[in-house]
């Protein structure tokens, strides 16, 4: 993953839980990396160790840190880094959803090594649609409930997502059945 991604994670801990949180998710994780380059690519694991390690330290369990990160990762990294391309997806959160498969063929312009997840939407009505997601990386469904929590946020929209299909339960990909 780039950098950016474990930039928001430090900025994730510190704004909530303050820098001698973070100096112990390091310690912990084993990662001794001060400054994350955000355009430069990391190996996935990482944003795992450090993913891990806030969880631990925190002591919260894993679904929450990476629910609290999902929406942190659209309400301050998306919005600070990709503010535009946020904006330009959607007058509301039916249109960016719907507009979601488009998202990342856009940020790869920003970042050509990505190797992003890929969303389909499916049974979209009226406050009611379906996310697909696709993904070469395990273990982040509730990262993804985050993020789609956040959309809800970003556009004062109280959402419900339910994870109605998982890999860990023998789908080939995530299914998040998404109401407002």
């Amino acid at each position: 993953m780039y950098g950016i991604v474990n930039k928001a994670i430090h900025g994730l801990v510190t704004e909530n839980f303050g820098h001698e949180a973070w100096e112990k998710i390091k310690e912990t994780s084993g990662i001794h990396i001060d400054n994350f380059m955000s355009n430069e690519p990391y190996d996935d694991s990482v944003t795992y160790s450090l993913a891990t390690a806030a969880a631990e330290v925190l002591e919260m369990p894993l679904s929450d840190v990476l629910v609290a990160f999902g929406e942190y990762w659209i309400l301050k990294t998306g919005m600070q880094n990709y503010g535009s391309l946020m904006e330009a997806g959607g007058d509301n959160l039916q249109e960016f959803l719907e507009n979601l498969p488009n998202f990342h063929s856009r940020v790869m312009l920003m970042f050509p090594d990505l190797n992003p997840p890929e969303f389909r939407i499916s049974d979209a009505s009226e406050g009611d649609l379906k996310v697909h997601y696709y993904s070469h990386r395990p273990g982040l469904q509730d990262f993804v409930v985050g993020l789609l929590s956040g959309l809800g946020k970003m556009y004062d929209t109280k959402v419900n997502v339910n994870l109605i299909a998982s890999r860990d339960e023998g789908a080939d990909h995530e299914i998040y059945h998404i109401t407002w």
